[in-house]
């Protein structure tokens, strides 16, 4: 069984926010998988589905981005499902617009809700990390990733998300390390 996070801002507000990346792209995975109906539970919006077999549970948490790792500790734990098998999916300014890499485990890299993550369940978890660009100045870093992306970045992102939805299977199957290869092949040369 595997964990599907996607990180984000709950509320209409935040829903096209650069923040939201997370949850964009679990929204997509459910409906592209077919999976339930989103429901409220252990502090996040829950469905459950399969992805080449396996049982997945989809959550975006509702605590907002700096305490998501309340939301997926409860889950794990009422799931019995080892950081092994999750895989939180966020925004990531150290990558251009477009820019898709996974991992398992690292730092936190300044992103607030992979760090109150990390403080709840540790680090070896896996990660797709979906590239927002960043601001030219340090001090924007806030304002940027609670702005809407713009019309044409959205046109691309939609594009990422699509892809990344497809290769699900793949990661499923297979592992992060032959997800990794086939997304880098696919979208970063973008």
């Amino acid at each position: 069984m595997f964990l599907l996070v996607g990180l984000g801002n709950p509320g209409r507000e935040y829903e096209n926010n650069h923040h939201n990346v997370g949850f964009m792209a679990v929204d997509e995975i459910c409906h592209r998988y077919l999976f339930s109906d989103f429901k409220k539970k252990n502090n996040a919006l829950i469905c459950e589905g399969n992805i080449s077999g396996q049982k997945v549970i989809a959550i975006k948490p509702q605590t907002y981005m700096n305490l998501s790792g309340e939301a997926v500790q409860s889950v794990m734990a009422f799931y019995k499902i080892t950081p092994e098998n999750i895989i939180v999916i966020h925004d990531d300014m150290d990558l251009k617009m477009g820019q898709v890499k996974s991992k398992i485990g690292g730092s936190a890299g300044g992103h607030n809700g992979l760090k109150n993550i990390d403080l709840h369940i540790g680090q070896h978890y896996g990660r797709i990390r979906i590239g927002i660009g960043r601001p030219k100045e340090k001090q924007e870093v806030v304002n940027f990733v609670l702005s809407d992306f713009t019309k044409q970045d959205k046109i691309i992102l939609d594009d990422v998300i699509k892809t990344v939805s497809d290769l699900m299977e793949v990661y499923v199957e297979k592992g992060q390390t032959a997800f990794s290869s086939i997304v880098g092949e696919k979208l970063n040369g973008i």
